[in-house]
């Protein structure tokens, strides 16, 4: 396997870059380049040359089995000019390196058992995180609470196989040969826990995925004006010419925790002419699609044909009298703000360690392994026993096909 390289931190210029340096020849390589290496896990100063010095820098030396990647690896921390980054990989590729693809580092810390297939999915979320409710979702994963929660699982179907094994082996014998009743109590807190599971996947994607709420009405509703108002600055163009937004305007904030896109839409009416017309479309189209619709109009009405359970209705302009809220003010607008939240965060509330289909379809298949029932041969009770702890060894996955993992790896960066 060769070794790679790769600039860990976003390119361009800053305090610190962050280069590193992964494979069977990385230590004779970091060692051409800046001499005796630190002792594993201590960093120290080095100066870096190649013919010249190249530049003064923090260097870290993990040993293979005790990395990111499982093999050995070395960091180096250099001053964060891009030409210094530049002039370093230059020495690293005329030492026999090779510039990392996307997520290459990753995928071999997955191919050397350092990660689990689970880990690498939640480190994909983790990095395109854009809510703390996001993060916090990945980082129970990456962490390893799933593997560990799936563990838990299998051992208790190891006790009941040990208790099924029991009366087997002792058929003869003057132990009784019934399946033990604590079985089928392993059996059914099992299932309990895989359905629960399971059931709690919708809402683990959609926090992942993230909300959209659309502000919908008929046009100088005050719907880009309320738009501004939550984005504190000015997004969208407000005017009183009836049709001025036509095109579908997204703001991407977090609400709470929560990653929610607000869509601004065009206002509700007969087009006056083809582009208005494309607007309104797409404004159907968009709204009916979204999570949630914000219903705004002056006289406080729902758009009737676009209105579903869970939406929230207002009136529009109360800084000209009357209840409501006001974009012009602020009036009323936190408040809208948490109603959204709230509605949203219920939503959401059922998610659990489960948020990818593949890792579902692994507890469906120990689920249905598991559909067993008092009375059964003890044999078959058993088989099933082992081929659910098969397939729950599966949710945490230390293998998955090419084309899943090149679907995973692409959405990583250079550097990871």
């Amino acid at each position: 396997m060769s070794t790679i390289y790769a600039e860990a931190t976003p390119a361009g210029r800053g305090g610190v870059s962050v280069v590193r340096l992964s494979g069977p020849e990385a230590r004779l390589i970091a060692e051409a380049i800046a001499g005796e290496l630190p002792v594993a896990r201590r960093a120290e100063l080095r100066s870096l040359r190649d013919g010249e010095l190249i530049d003064r820098a923090l260097v870290i030396r993990f040993d293979e089995g005790a990395s990111f990647t499982g093999e050995t690896v070395v960091e180096f921390q250099l001053h964060g000019a891009p030409v210094v980054v530049r002039r370093l990989q230059e020495a690293l590729r005329a030492r026999g390196a090779r510039l990392a693809e996307a997520g290459e580092f990753t995928r071999r810390g997955l191919l050397n058992g350092a990660l689990a297939l689970s880990e690498v999915e939640a480190l994909s979320d983790l990095l395109a995180a854009e809510s703390e409710a996001q993060r916090q979702q990945a980082m129970r994963v990456v962490s390893g609470e799933l593997a560990r929660w799936a563990e838990g699982l299998r051992e208790r179907l190891v006790r009941a196989g040990a208790l099924i094994e029991v009366s087997l082996d002792f058929a003869d014998e003057e132990v009784p040969d019934e399946v033990p009743d604590e079985v089928f109590e392993l059996l059914d807190s099992v299932r309990a826990d895989i359905a629960a599971a399971v059931a709690g996947l919708p809402a683990a994607e959609r926090l992942r995925a993230g909300f959209e709420v659309a502000i919908v009405g008929p046009p100088n509703a005050g719907k880009s004006s309320l738009l501004n108002r939550i984005a504190r600055r000015e997004m969208a163009l407000v005017s009183d010419v009836a049709g001025t937004t036509r095109d579908v305007l997204e703001l991407h904030t977090e609400l709470g925790g929560l990653a929610v896109t607000f869509l601004d839409t065009a206002g509700l009416r007969e087009a006056e002419d083809f582009v208005e017309g494309l607007g309104v479309d797409r404004a159907r189209d968009r709204a009916g699609q979204a999570d949630l619709r914000l219903h705004l109009s002056e006289d406080g009405r729902a758009v009737e044909e676009l209105y579903q359970d869970g939406d929230l209705v207002l009136r529009s302009k109360a800084d000209l009298g009357g209840r409501g809220i006001s974009a012009v003010t602020g009036a009323g607008v936190s408040e809208m703000l948490e109603e959204l939240r709230r509605r949203l965060a219920e939503r959401v509330a059922g998610a659990g360690l489960v948020t990818r289909k593949r890792q579902a379809d692994a507890l469906e298949d120990a689920l249905a392994v598991l559909a067993v029932r008092r009375g059964q041969p003890a044999e078959l009770l058993a088989e099933a026993l082992r081929q659910a702890s098969h397939r729950l060894s599966e949710v945490v996955g230390k293998i998955a096909p090419d084309d899943y993992l090149d679907e995973i790896f692409s959405r990583f960066c250079i550097g990871k």
